[in-house]
């Protein structure tokens, strides 16, 4: 969806007002220093043949709209579950597998607290959809805006944060 609005924390000219953000690899990917240590391959990260990824969304509904905003973060699975989402990536009805646990992976950086190793329940969707994530419900306040949802205001601040002040 396009937008034209002003930033309300420094007044600069948002063209497009974006509903999705989303990190490249986990954050765990950058810590470790030899590359053939790694894996990365589209939504999937292995690093040391160990430690398993995969890649998600974590849906916010905004007040007084039909839209959701998405952040589209990494989650460390079991090697087991990992292996199981690998294996139903193309098959139909996977969306009926009980949801797996996982820990957050991602450091969303505007966030007051670490987002990291927040507790999560991964629902796999229908093929060719991303899985979404259910986080434990915490006061942590990325917990408490999946569960209460966000206003319009919210987004663009967080437009803000993200935009302006890299």
């Amino acid at each position: 969806m396009k937008y034209v609005v002003k930033c309300p924390h420094c007044n600069n000219e948002l063209n497009e007002l974006p509903f999705c953000y989303g990190i490249e690899a986990p954050h765990y990917f950058y810590m470790v220093p030899e590359e053939k240590r790694t894996e990365l391959i589209s939504d999937f990260c292995v690093i040391d043949e160990q430690h398993f990824f995969i890649r998600e969304h974590i849906e916010i509904p905004i007040m007084d709209s039909n839209e959701k905003f998405i952040w589209s973060v990494w989650v460390s699975l079991s090697e087991e579950n990992f292996l199981r989402s690998n294996e139903l990536l193309h098959v139909e009805g996977r969306e009926n597998e009980e949801p797996y646990f996982g820990w957050l992976s991602t450091e969303l950086s505007i966030y007051p607290e670490t987002t990291l190793s927040l507790k999560t329940w991964v629902y796999t969707q229908k093929v060719g959809a991303v899985p979404l994530i259910e986080l434990e419900q915490t006061d942590h306040p990325l917990a408490v805006e999946q569960r209460e949802g966000i206003t319009m205001e919210r987004v663009k601040e967080i437009a803000h944060l993200i935009n302006h002040t890299k």
